[in-house]
């Protein structure tokens, strides 16, 4: 059993604490009150070629291992975890294209999107499915004569990461609302940004996860290619969204760890700047018990999301990704608040980096899936033996 980064992974993570620190920590906290979008920021990670970790190489992409892929959410969210949210959302939209797309699909979106040309996210949740997606109202009928066959798509999508520059976005659809179970009759497409009557509606204001916009999507009568159904079989696009989501939870588990590892160095460095009554305030036992709980507490969820992405790179992983997104997530919230409770009043000020690791955090155990409902998901891994303890 090795504990290690082989040789790779630590010059790749060297690289990304290197252009984190310089490009990023910076202007995050700047950028963030100003709400100005990374442009600069955003063209770093194209340079790196880090909008194609998630693409094969065959079509320009770095096809990182899952743990390599962990590394890179963990970095960026250490500077600014809305920035992490760019990628994200693009790169499990590259994964479902390259594991689920059809040959024509992969040939004409994924070098672009490799180099960042091209950026994408993923329309899942809707304004009344967030958890249940089998519960979507958005419809594809599918319309015209054999040979020349488009789909009609109705309906709206809400908390669209990256929705102002996706092109494509893949949208998870109904291509047959009476199917039973309702998972046999959803399919994903993938909709172009200029399809007439499809639209970005409105930014949606946020408590945190800012520098990328979370947006509403309206589809009206949105006329689709045939050749744009992911796969070009219906009735596939649960399957397809779930297996993408797996690399989704590694992807904020790291996050989490991210978010961690900096609200630890934040509160580590404070304490032993801040005096109180003639000493560094890290010289009081009260400060050092949190230190300690809040150290011993980032590497444990660092080692969670690192087993859950190697066991990703295994095979099915359902019940390790969803134990490393629960834990991770509630460490990042704990983490934050103990910092902020280190730093005392300037914990409460946006002139400090906490008070935004705490807005940040709370996102981590709502997104891609929330933590109770990933619980049932560990739990009903552990019962059916896919995933063991011990």
């Amino acid at each position: 059993m090795d504990f290690q980064l082989d040789e790779d992974q630590r010059e790749f993570k060297a690289l990304l604490r290197q252009f984190v620190d310089k490009e990023v920590v910076p202007v995050a906290r700047e950028w963030e009150q100003a709400g100005r979008y990374p442009t600069e920021i955003v063209d770093g990670m194209k340079d790196m070629g880090l909008f194609g970790i998630t693409v094969p190489e065959e079509y320009g992409g770095l096809d990182l291992d899952p743990v390599s892929f962990a590394l890179v959410f963990e970095e960026i969210s250490r500077g600014w975890m809305g920035i992490a949210g760019i990628l994200g959302s693009h790169s499990l939209a590259c994964r479902l294209i390259a594991m689920h797309g059809t040959q024509e699909q992969k040939d004409a979106y994924l070098p672009g999107l490799a180099t960042g040309e091209r950026r994408t996210g993923i329309g899942l949740t809707e304004p009344d499915a967030g958890t249940d997606l089998q519960g979507i109202r958005t419809t594809a009928r599918l319309e015209g004569p054999p040979g020349d066959q488009h789909y009609v798509v109705n309906g709206a999508k809400m908390w669209i990461t990256n929705a102002r520059h996706a092109d494509p976005l893949p949208v998870l659809v109904k291509t047959d609302p009476s199917a039973s179970p309702a998972h046999r009759g959803m399919s994903v497409l993938l909709i172009e940004a200029d399809t007439p009557g499809y639209e970005v509606t409105k930014d949606i204001p946020k408590l945190g996860y800012k520098g990328t916009e979370s947006c509403e999507i309206t589809m009206t009568d949105v006329r689709v290619p045939v050749s744009q159904l992911v796969g070009g079989v219906e009735g596939r696009g649960m399957q397809q969204v779930l297996s993408a989501l797996e690399w989704g939870r590694v992807n904020i588990a790291a996050r989490s760890v991210g978010i961690a590892q900096r609200a630890h160095d934040e509160a580590l460095s404070y304490a032993q700047q801040r005096k109180a009554f003639g000493k560094p305030i890290s010289d009081f036992q009260a400060i050092q018990l949190k230190l300690g709980e809040l150290g011993t507490q980032v590497q444990a969820a660092r080692l969670m999301a690192y087993w859950a992405a190697d066991a990703v790179s295994r095979g099915r992983a359902d019940g390790a990704t969803g134990m490393a997104k629960i834990f991770c997530s509630e460490v990042a919230l704990q983490a934050a608040i103990d910092a902020m409770k280190v730093h005392g009043g300037y914990g409460y000020s946006t002139e400090f980096e906490v008070e935004r690791l705490y807005r940040d955090s709370i996102l981590m155990s709502i997104g891609e899936g929330t933590n109770d409902v990933l619980r049932t998901v560990v739990a009903k891994s552990l019962i059916k033996g896919e995933t063991r303890v011990g």
